[in-house]
């Protein structure tokens, strides 16, 4: 009777350390899921904040690029510049012509 008892008692603490190992094993594989979910959510919401960042100095802050002005557009169309017959100007009297260099 004494060797019955000790085999019970050998397999009840064989099944309770099967079940410590299955339940440590269990509660690893849990924080494994929770740790990369929270790293994900963590990443997607630093990912968007960068965007954000980027949009926000390019719309609004600093990088915001100058405004050039552009020129008015009238309806009514401009007539063109009559040709002249020539197209050098003259020679003005008050200066001199220029020296050749030797």
């Amino acid at each position: 009777m004494a060797a019955k008892d000790r085999g019970a008692r050998a397999e009840r603490e064989r099944a309770r350390l099967y079940q410590a190992r299955q339940d440590y094993q269990d509660g690893r594989v849990r924080r494994r899921v929770r740790d990369n979910l929270v790293a994900g959510i963590a990443g997607g919401v630093l990912i968007l904040a960068v965007v954000g960042g980027q949009i926000a100095y390019f719309t609004m802050g600093p990088g915001v690029p100058e405004p050039t002005p552009t020129g008015t557009s009238t309806s009514v169309p401009t007539p063109s510049p009559t040709p002249t017959g020539d197209p050098t100007p003259a020679p003005d009297a008050t200066e001199p012509a220029p020296t050749p260099t030797p």
